[in-house]
């Protein structure tokens, strides 16, 4: 790994340290919803940055399932809130 992917990788690696607490603090079900689907693209990148910095290709496959679990996830949320079934 370069110093560049380093600090790329160091700066999303903070993002989800951001996420972890927002989570946490989180007062709505839409807050904690919108965290999740922050991790799932936060590490969707991070995967695919290790992906490319080791030579490991499979890694980008396991990136692209939490990508879809996370957009599942959304969706799935969505449609419950829309049906007026979400509590706070």
């Amino acid at each position: 790994m370069n110093s560049i992917d380093l600090a790329i990788a160091l700066f999303l690696l903070g993002n989800l340290v951001v996420a972890l607490v927002a989570a946490a603090r989180g007062p709505t079900a839409a807050d904690r919803m919108l965290m999740a689907l922050l991790f799932g693209s936060t590490g969707t990148g991070i995967l695919v940055l290790l992906a490319q910095a080791m030579g490991m290709p499979t890694l980008v496959d396991v990136a692209l399932l939490l990508a879809l679990l996370a957009a599942i996830g959304g969706v799935a949320f969505a449609k419950r809130a829309w049906q007026g079934d979400g509590h706070d």
